[in-house]
């Protein structure tokens, strides 16, 4: 049974796990748009309704899959797609963009591509350091007032941030990656949208993949995948963080359960404010990360697990020097 969670102290209840739709298109080596859309209508089956898309993923392809995939049954869904980076009809990445008509524009062509008349929950994908954010969400407040959206959201914004754009109009949720890897949101981003009552949406919760436990070498990733190139995935950087997967990878054995389950289990453990988004365009990796809804973990389990996985324990950073410069602010 897929319990629900409350996206904030006033926001809309959703599936206690999202889906992150980005692999579907983008990223992470081959696609399949049938899979795909059948392991979208598995979650949904499921009773997963939180999904998750953005205009970059696939230049808009990502979309365009989802809305084919929810056509019939877009009242068992909650929507979320984000705006902000440009990106070119050769898939070149065109920085920043958080300009009032800008958020106009990026929106109807979500809601054309989408095939839909209102997404539940509008991000902005990255914060531009250009344009006040007061001036963002002003416009996003703007498409609430005229039905096309439901609710805002950031994603990867700094406290400060936070904190002037829920003064602006309430946010309702937080989009950043927190996994066993990377707790960083630990130290200010999370005591600060629990103080303002915006709930967490957690990306990449099981490390990109990593934390799962099934990629040994570099090497395993296809030529076409992003990871080959990560900070995280490669060099030195590649073992150390293996041996602290083998080290979970061993914990969950004993639970009778996968790396991938303990990992998530973990996520979910760490307030029922927090939803995470494992992504996956599988129908086999969606029915892993359901049983991790079934995992109990004590307090003994999660101090084993802190002494295994502290933060910061992940070798590298979490996205090259250029997408690092994009997130916290």
């Amino acid at each position: 049974m897929i319990g629900k969670r409350r996206l904030g102290a006033g926001g809309p209840e959703v599936s206690a796990i999202g889906l992150g739709c980005m692999g579907m298109s983008e990223f992470y080596g081959a696609t399949d748009d049938a899979e795909s859309i059948a392991t979208i209508h598995a979650a949904l089956d499921a009773g997963i309704d939180f999904l998750d898309t953005a205009d970059m993923y696939g230049v808009g392809r990502n979309e365009e899959l989802v809305g084919r995939a929810i056509g019939g049954r877009r009242e068992e869904v909650f929507l979320a797609t984000k705006f902000g980076n440009v990106r070119g009809a050769d898939g070149s990445f065109g920085g920043v963009c958080g300009r009032p008509d800008y958020v106009r524009s990026a929106c109807e062509a979500s809601l054309k591509r989408l095939g839909v008349e209102t997404i539940d929950l509008y991000y902005q994908h990255r914060v531009d350091p250009d344009v006040p954010i007061e001036e963002t969400v002003g416009a996003m407040a703007g498409l609430v007032a005229e039905g096309k959206v439901r609710f805002l959201g950031l994603s990867e914004a700094a406290p400060a941030t936070i904190r002037r754009a829920h003064a602006t109009h309430p946010i309702a949720a937080l989009q950043t990656e927190y996994s066993l890897w990377s707790r960083d949101v630990e130290a200010e981003v999370l005591p600060t949208v629990r103080e303002l009552g915006i709930g967490f949406v957690a990306y990449s919760p099981l490390g990109r993949g990593f934390l799962a436990g099934q990629f040994k070498r570099p090497e395993d990733f296809p030529d076409d995948d992003f990871r080959r190139f990560h900070p995280r995935f490669t060099g030195e950087n590649f073992q150390r963080n293996l041996d602290l997967v083998r080290e979970i990878g061993r914990m969950a054995d004993e639970k009778g359960c996968t790396a991938a389950q303990l990992a998530l289990a973990w996520v979910l453990a760490q307030g029922e404010d927090i939803v995470p988004i494992p992504g996956t365009k599988r129908r086999t990796y969606l029915e892993q990360n359901i049983g991790a809804l079934e995992i109990e973990l004590s307090e003994s389990d999660l101090a084993r697990i802190d002494a295994i996985f502290p933060a910061g324990a992940a070798a590298g950073s979490r996205y090259h020097e250029r997408g690092m410069a994009t997130i916290d602010r």
